[in-house]
């Protein structure tokens, strides 16, 4: 018996709940500060209609490719993810505004050489896009246009606001759509992971199952933990979400190196008790429970709970950090 995937619904269900999460997580930041100085000078008014100009063509140029991705994001659950990509990267560079007050100006010649290469991706990636498949010609044409957009900020707003603004702006390319290799060696890895995960949950009830490749087998039941069971969906949705709380509330690097890398774990873990959850209420409440709703619309609680472990670590490292950062107390010399 294979447990299949949900249904297009909870994708876009788990879409909505991290897209609900990151917007409470904007909401909890304190206000960038206003510019009290008034209206921004002629001079960066008219760099920001240049700068608009630019991407608005680059925009025209690719705007096949930006199609395809779209409706791709749209239709195929792996690239969901790719829907809110550019909101919450511009919602990051919005809440940090108070940055773009730094030391603005223009940065022709760096602007300039990484706008060539993102040129020169493009052309190559175009033509050269018979060698390569429909989904790796696109995946170099978006990249060619995320970086042409980072040329524009480093080349009409200099290199102190592009490295003040990094990580919004790195952001943004995982608009790019992971190439179809690169996301079958991550499934299987999910799936391997998560068959031998559930197979140690296993082990302490008594039941006596047998694990040949990605089947369990039980007296009464065989599961197959298939390529819709990985949680690929879920689990990029979960490291979106991971690296917007550890840019937003974690100072350290190294704090936010151990709380993203926990992701995948956790990831591993969240499978795991959705398929032994699963499993047990189909051979022990009803058959049912392995073709029902908690099947097949259920992958929204099991992510909500790899959320909160998730949470619970983010919570643990800020009182790490709030501990280094506390001031020694003065020792008082009689």
């Amino acid at each position: 018996m294979t447990i299949v995937r949900s249904s297009k619904a909870i994708g876009v269900l788990t879409a909505r709940s991290t897209a609900s999460i990151v917007a409470v997580c904007l909401s909890s930041m304190p206000p960038a500060e206003h510019n009290i100085t008034g209206a921004r000078p002629a001079s960066i008014q008219a760099r920001d209609v240049l700068f608009c100009a630019l991407i608005g063509i680059s925009v025209l140029v690719l705007w096949r490719q930006i199609a395809a991705v779209l409706h791709m994001a749209w239709h195929v659950d792996e690239y969901t993810h790719i829907l809110l990509i550019l909101p919450v990267s511009l919602s990051l560079i919005y809440l940090e505004r108070g940055k773009l007050r730094g030391d603005v100006q223009y940065a022709p010649v760096a602007g300039a050489l990484l706008g060539l290469l993102a040129i020169a991706i493009g052309i190559a990636g175009e033509m050269h896009a018979h060698r390569f498949s429909e989904g790796a010609s696109l995946s170099v044409a978006i990249f060619a246009l995320v970086t042409f957009w980072m040329a524009c900020v480093v080349g009409f707003y200099g290199r102190s606001i592009f490295w003040s603004l990094l990580f919004p702006l790195l952001f943004l390319f995982l608009l790019v759509p992971p190439p179809t290799l690169l996301l079958d060696k991550a499934i299987v890895f999910l799936q391997t992971a998560s068959t031998e995960a559930t197979f140690e949950l296993f082990k302490p009830t008594g039941l006596p199952v047998l694990k040949n490749g990605f089947l369990l087998t039980f007296p009464t039941l065989q599961i197959e933990v298939a390529k819709e069971c990985s949680g690929i969906r879920s689990s990029i949705m979960l490291l979106l979400t991971g690296l917007i709380l550890a840019h937003l509330f974690l100072q350290s690097f190294w704090s936010k190196v151990i709380f993203v890398l926990f992701i995948v774990p956790l990831s591993v873990i969240k499978n795991a008790i959705r398929i032994f959850t699963l499993s047990m209420l189909g051979m022990y409440v009803n058959p049912g429970f392995l073709y029902g709703r908690l099947h097949h619309e259920g992958g929204i609680v099991f992510f909500l709970i790899a959320l909160a472990g998730l949470l619970f670590l983010l919570w643990i490292l800020q009182r790490i950090e709030s501990r280094r950062v506390r001031p020694a107390r003065p020792i008082n010399v009689a």
